[in-house]
Order: C-alpha cells, then sequence, then structure tokens
C-alpha cells in the first residue's frame, strides 16, 4: 500500500514539475496536474491541500536534491578551491542533467508562493556551503565578503553556465565551459 502511495505522489509532483515550468503558477491549475498525474484531483488534495502546499512541498523535494548533488565527493577533497570547484561542478551536471528541475528552481527562487517556513528549511540543507564559505574565509583563502552574497553569485555563475550549455549546439566543450566559468568565479573570489 505505501508503494502505491509513493507512486501517486510522486506522479503528482513530477506534473507538476512539468507543468509548473511551462506554464508558470497561476496558468497550472490543480485540474491539470491531477490529469497529468493520473490521479483523480480528490487525491491530489489528500496529499497536497493546497497548490501553495504542493509547490511548497515541490520545491523543497528539488531544493534537497540539488543539495545533496552539490555536496557529493567534497569531503575527498583535500584543498579549499578544490572543494569549491567540486561542488561547481556537481551544480553544473545537475543542472544540464536536470532541467526541468533546474528551470523550476531559477523560475521560482523568488516566487512569494514559496513560504518563508520553506525557505528557511531548505536552507538547513545548505549549511555545508555556508560552512565552507565561512572556513574558506577564516584560512584566507577568499575574500571577506558576507557568506549570501558568495553563494548568490557562485550560484548565479552556475546558472549561466547550465544556461550556455542547455541552450548550445552540440560543437560547445561542456568541461572548458565550466572549467572557464569557474576560473571566472575563482578569480572574483580569490584572496590573492
Amino acid at each position: 500500500m505505501k508503494e502505491q502511495v509513493k507512486d501517486k505522489k510522486t506522479a503528482i509532483l513530477e506534473a507538476a514539475l512539468k507543468l509548473f515550468t511551462e506554464r508558470g503558477f497561476h496558468g497550472t491549475s490543480t485540474a491539470q496536474i491531477s490529469k497529468d498525474a493520473g490521479v483523480a484531483t480528490g487525491t491530489l488534495f489528500n496529499y497536497f491541500p493546497t497548490k501553495e502546499d504542493l509547490i511548497n512541498s515541490l520545491y523543497f523535494e528539488v531544493k534537497g536534491d540539488l543539495s545533496r548533488s552539490m555536496g557529493k565527493e567534497i569531503e575527498v577533497q583535500d584543498a579549499f578551491k578544490d572543494k569549491l570547484k567540486k561542488i561547481w561542478s556537481n551544480l553544473i551536471k545537475w543542472g544540464v542533467a536536470n532541467q526541468e528541475e533546474f528551470l523550476f528552481v531559477g523560475q521560482f527562487c523568488s516566487s512569494p508562493y514559496i513560504t518563508k517556513f520553506t525557505r528557511d528549511e531548505v536552507m538547513k540543507e545548505y549549511v555545508f556551503l555556508h560552512k565552507l564559505v565561512d572556513e574558506g574565509i577564516k584560512a584566507g583563502e577568499i575574500r571577506d565578503f558576507s557568506a549570501e552574497l558568495t553563494i548568490a553569485m557562485f550560484y548565479q555563475g552556475s546558472r549561466a553556465v547550465v544556461n550556455l550549455i542547455i541552450d548550445s549546439d552540440s560543437s560547445l566543450d561542456e568541461n572548458k565551459v565550466m572549467e572557464d566559468g569557474f576560473q571566472i568565479i575563482w578569480t572574483g573570489l580569490a584572496n590573492n
């Protein structure tokens, strides 16, 4: 029975992701989400009492997946720069491999439909990144900018690289673009 519940909830979240990304919040009805998920509208409301609850749950899920992807294998890196570069690489690869999720995060990261509670809970997933930036500042590796600004610039830079890769033809060397993007970010952060 739990498998069926998970499947219905997953189907709803997947349909919502696709529709919110394509049509936005107001252009997406719960009836359309239910139809695309293959469930009754009442079933959708059993899992998510409102459309706002649905979008907040989806945002939390997607941002959590992104955080886990960004943090993969950073502990095997010794140097601060290598750790930051690994996070960069993980972030770019996630964005290219998960284009709907990437577009969803970009589209709804400043949305008034994402509650303060959801934003605060999501930020708990990124504590490792704040700690790393703080360590880099204390060690003199990077300049003493606020962690929030540093992370925001890092993320926005990664969005530019992901968009360039997604929108390019197949002749683009993705690894070179990813490396060059990191060098631009590093040049702005490095304390030298």
